[in-house]
């Protein structure tokens, strides 16, 4: 028995219009991004946002194998995985797992007529694996790295390294997410295939485009908090710091979604970018569940004072909430961004650092 309702459904050429416009936005975005890149490497210089790139041989080639690794051969990978669990597991026909790994946007695609034949608790799960599969494997071995490097070397700009370093992959990333946006095929289905959910109808791969946009849209947020936390925080605590603002989302955002397709009950209907948008208690428990414990063991790890432990308690209770009320495909964009704010005004009105 499904729970998709009439109301769930706008119409294709609404949801069509809605997939242009979130194109036509990363389309600009990515183009100011691409001027800003231009210029880096015309004159050399560090912007505020984005350290200088020489582009040479070396750097090409460091680009090239990320490119194909990270986006094309883990996507691959995923692609199988979930064209897997579509036919087996759910039980889709050839024609329909074709349909589900299409752009969708150039014929009607009506996720009511797939729960119709197929559960819909299953599609979830399937949707779940494929997405959180893709991303949250390379999302965690990410962080991880990056949290090591942190607590190795602490600096200044620990909350920013990283992302001043990878222009030109954000630039051309960008680029090739836009070129397979329309198009079918399985280099466009192992760029877009995996994380594109079966649930989210015609608007799958807006809600992915959307997504990818605005976290390189953080990067520009994150430079000026960056610089404040690095002045009220420790050297000390910038792993902690770090691990709050990036980890703790990471792990909310994951484990609702992993919750909300196993166990949940999709009733709290939410606004964004996708042609079904509900979520529920159970993903949203589930979610705040892991981040409290992910946020309070890492301040027990760093032995640290009873004050972090309230840090930890407050962002693991803002991702939840943000993460249930944010607009479909802008949670991780919110979720970030306030966990830096909250930790930048605990570090400013406490006073830690001396």
């Amino acid at each position: 028995m499904t729970d998709i309702t009439a109301s769930d459904d706008i119409g294709f050429a609404d949801r069509r219009r809605t997939a242009d416009t979130i194109y036509f936005g990363a389309l600009v975005f990515n183009g100011a991004l691409t001027a800003l890149w231009i210029v880096s490497l015309a004159t050399g210089r560090d912007t505020p946002f984005f350290r200088s790139h020489i582009l040479d041989g070396e750097a090409m080639v460091r680009i090239a194998v990320g490119l194909l690794v990270f986006y094309v051969l883990w996507g691959l990978i995923w692609y199988g995985v979930k064209t897997l669990l579509l036919n087996k597991f759910v039980g889709f026909s050839k024609e329909e797992r074709r349909r589900s790994f299409s752009s969708r946007m150039d014929a009607p695609f009506e996720v009511a007529d797939f729960v119709a034949r197929h559960s819909e608790r299953r599609i979830r799960i399937a949707d779940m694996i494929g997405r959180r599969g893709r991303f949250l494997t390379l999302a965690m071995a990410g962080f991880y790295y990056l949290y090591l490097h942190v607590a190795g070397s602490p600096s200044p700009d620990f909350a920013t390294r990283f992302l001043q370093d990878n222009l030109a992959d954000a630039v051309i990333a960008g680029w090739i997410f836009l070129a397979f946006y329309y198009r079918n095929g399985w280099v466009a289905a192992a760029f877009y295939g995996p994380q594109s959910r079966v649930m989210d109808g015609v608007l799958a791969r807006a809600n992915c485009l959307l997504i990818t946009t605005l976290w390189a849209a953080f990067k520009f947020i994150l430079v000026p908090i960056g610089a404040q936390l690095a002045r009220v925080f420790h050297p000390s605590e910038f792993a902690v710091v770090f691990a709050l603002i990036w980890g703790s989302y990471i792990v909310t955002d994951g484990l609702s979604e992993v919750g909300g397709a196993l166990f949940g009950r999709q009733r709290l209907r939410v606004w964004g970018i996708g042609d079904v948008n509900r979520k529920s208690i159970g993903g949203t428990l589930a979610g705040l569940a892991g981040g409290l414990v992910f946020c309070v063991a890492l301040v027990l790890a760093h032995q640290l004072p009873v004050p972090w432990l309230g840090l930890a308690i407050v962002i693991a209770i803002s991702n939840s909430v943000i993460e249930l009320w944010s607009p479909r495909g802008t949670d991780d964009f919110f979720m970030a961004t306030a966990n830096a704010l909250i930790c930048w005004a605990f570090g400013a009105l406490v006073g830690l650092r001396p």
